[in-house]
């Protein structure tokens, strides 16, 4: 499972959005006028051992996660849903997602708060669900740590991410559907990220092999400091079960309300 291509270095920002890349598969086309607004569309119908919508996962060993800025939140000052676009190395749109919560919720528990994120296709049809309970996230409460659930499609749960208790670093658990561990996910012991990137790896259970990394893009001093906009990137092999990209997608999730969800600690 392991591969070099997951550990190979990438640009910083936002790496893979290259103007005139060589598309890497001919079985999707783009649509959009320029390189800002490309969304993927899907092409040749997929393959019956994929779940239906995840299926250009598989052809993925890097996904970009890219957060909307909310103008409206840096105005007044107020917490927003958060919103996010799933792309490409190459830029394209292939999934949006959007949190579902209350104003209680996002005002009183913040980044602690309960909600639900969908995940829809660029034809606005929902392909996964994120839940998302309210828990604690302290050492002092070993016992009620973070969870999430994923299921792709709606209904059908497909695996989880539980945080583990540690003294000293974040850790947590890909988990199958039957809450059985898969994957590891260790992340730094500072997760400031002070004008640099901030990486998860993702390992073996037993921890001794690194097959992959969640990285936190270092976008900047104004805009770490002045927006809530987070920029994430998913490194895993190609040949990663669908399932398991997928419950990584919502681990990033997770980190971002976790450990970026205030402009300042993304620095």
């Amino acid at each position: 499972m392991a591969s070099k291509d997951a550990q190979k270095p990438r640009s910083r920002g936002l790496p893979g959005c290259l103007p005139g890349a060589p598309d890497p598969d001919q079985s999707f086309h783009t649509s959009g006028s320029g390189p800002g607004n490309q969304v993927w569309q899907r092409g040749l119908p997929p393959p019956g051992n994929l779940l239906p919508g995840l299926e250009y996962l598989s052809q993925l060993d890097l996904i970009i996660i890219h957060q909307q800025v909310e103008l409206l939140g840096m105005i007044l000052g107020t917490e927003t849903s958060n919103k996010y676009e799933i792309k490409n190395s190459l830029g394209q749109r292939i999934y949006f997602a959007v949190e579902e919560s209350i104003c209680f919720n996002r005002t009183f528990c913040s980044t602690l708060r309960s909600c639900t994120l969908k995940i829809t296709d660029n034809s606005g049809q929902e392909v996964m669900t994120v839940n998302r309970p309210l828990r604690c996230n302290s050492c002092w409460c070993p016992c009620y740590l973070q969870e999430l659930e994923i299921q792709a499609p709606p209904g059908t749960i497909v695996g989880y991410v539980a945080q583990k208790w540690d003294p000293f670093l974040p850790k947590f658990t890909i988990q199958n559907a039957n809450k059985e561990d898969i994957l590891k996910i260790v992340g730094p012991c500072a997760t400031c990220g002070c004008f640099g990137d901030v990486d998860f790896e993702v390992k073996t259970i037993d921890e001794k092999l690194t097959i992959g990394k969640i990285s936190k893009y270092w976008s900047g001093f104004v805009n770490d400091v002045f927006t809530n906009a987070d920029n994430f990137g998913i490194h895993v092999p190609a040949d990663l079960d669908v399932t398991v990209k997928a419950v990584m997608i919502g681990a990033c999730f997770l980190f971002d309300f976790m450990f970026f969800e205030h402009s300042l600690a993304g620095l």
